[in-house]
């Protein structure tokens, strides 16, 4: 079989002596040679963002890229999830390798040449629509290291398996999706694989840096409803009703004592934060029922589930003390688990970030009250997961703006970074090396 050009010069390279221990020479080699195109996909995919479970045209770009390197791919797994399987030369281990592709109903207030306009509905709203977490960035990258990886099949020791997945931030209400989707629909029913390996560009990190932790690294994230349910009076004669409100307001303060005085926090941190609270419409109208909603943050299963029993006691307690009847989902659905980093495999793969970036650039996170759907595939196999860093070299990173940001601005020297520790990883992993 004629080989590509491409595909030929990486073939050379991948059969140095230097390629053969996968050393820095190797991986600087295979990423240098798709670095253009990783540029050009990001800056493709962020000028043409969708939402969850709603990524068409981004998982076709990948499919089509994938069949063009030769490979296999499943396409409509949860809902618009793309997976190929890699088999390589030789005989070796099974590993997988995630990236997501969603965005979010933000509009993009970053002057770029690529920057979006697109406007989408959501929950009945036009809004605009926007990669402003760096999804565009881990789809590319996962691309260009397929591309990379390919290109020296015959020379690999064992199968990979690209996972491009849909709606990580969250299907939208009324639907499935995401990583459990995939599982359920039997991602690893024919091939599972031993280890499974992911990254996340991050702006609480300069670009050229990266970031990992081993053991539980991100929290879990479960949405609660209350729902408060008094009788309506005249704002005059409150005595005439139940009041919602009050009873609201001191539920809100009383669920405080839930971190402050019930939960262990010298072991794990917990969070459980209020976002909305919703009911009335007049200022001189008692209304006869009060919405909140909200979010709680984990590190810990046990710990998670105390939080959800005792925000239910709090609520129905409260509830009765002020006469008015409660009704509560705690929480709303299942939510993203704890994302544990396997420490066996974590340490496997630490001197792999190390050798490719410099061990001062690799930096031990502290835990990240934010959630991960990674999560899900991490408690199926071992998972190790990292963020790559995202904001400008000198940047204030106390001022930045964050992941979700309208404002979020990725330095496009992290997608170099995410090819290179992604492949390095990889390789490693498949030789053996520790």
């Amino acid at each position: 079989m004629r080989l590509p050009p491409l595909a030929a010069a990486l073939l050379a390279v991948a059969l140095t002596p230097a390629a053969s221990a996968h050393g820095i020479h190797d991986i600087e080699s295979l990423a240098a040679a798709v670095d253009a195109r990783v540029l050009e996909w990001r800056r493709d995919i962020h000028q043409h963002p969708e939402l969850s479970n709603r990524e068409f045209r981004t998982a076709a770009l990948v499919a089509d890229h994938l069949r063009s390197l030769g490979l296999e791919p499943r396409t409509g797994i949860a809902h618009t999830g793309v997976v190929a399987i890699l088999r390589g030369g030789k005989p070796g281990p099974r590993i997988a390798l995630r990236a997501d592709m969603d965005a979010l109903p933000v509009s993009e207030r970053v002057d770029l040449p690529f920057a979006s306009r697109v406007t989408t509905e959501f929950r009945g709203e036009t809004v605009g629509v926007m990669h402003a977490c760096g999804h565009d960035a881990h789809t590319a990258i996962l691309m260009g290291v397929a591309e990379a990886l390919t290109a020296i099949r015959d020379e690999l020791a064992g199968e990979v398996m690209f996972i491009f997945q849909p709606a990580e931030e969250g299907p939208p209400e009324g639907e499935d999706g995401g990583a459990p989707l995939m599982l359920e629909q039997g991602l690893f029913a024919d091939f599972r694989p031993e280890a499974i390996f992911g990254l996340h560009v991050w702006a609480n990190l300069h670009a050229g840096q990266v970031g990992y932790r081993s053991g539980p690294f991100m929290a879990s994230s479960d949405q609660f409803r209350i729902v408060v349910k008094g009788r309506q009076t005249h704002g005059s004669r409150p005595w005439g009703g139940i009041d919602p409100i009050v009873a609201a307001a001191d539920l809100v303060t009383s669920a405080q004592t839930i971190v402050s005085r019930n939960i262990d926090i010298t072991r794990l941190p917990v969070v459980l934060s209020f976002g909305a609270i919703k009911g009335g419409i007049r200022h001189n109208i008692i209304p006869d029922q009060v919405e909140l909603i909200g979010t709680i943050r984990a590190f810990d299963d046990g710990m998670r589930e105390q939080v959800f029993r005792r925000l239910g006691e709090i609520a129905e307690h409260v509830g009765h003390a002020h006469g008015a009847q409660v009704e509560h989902a705690i929480p709303t659905r299942p939510g993203n688990p704890v994302t544990v980093n396997d420490p066996a495999l974590t340490a496997r793969a630490l001197p792999s970030l190390q050798r490719v970036l410099g061990a001062d650039k690799v930096r031990e996170n502290p835990l990240i009250t934010g959630a991960e759907d990674f999560s899900y595939f991490a408690r199926e196999v071992p998972g190790f997961y990292w963020f790559v860093g995202a904001s400008p070299a000198g940047s204030d990173l106390a001022t930045v703006p964050n992941n979700h940001s309208p404002e979020f601005f990725l330095d496009e020297e992290a997608l170099k970074v995410g090819t290179r520790t992604l492949l390095a990883v990889t390789l490693d992993y498949l030789a053996g090396t520790r």
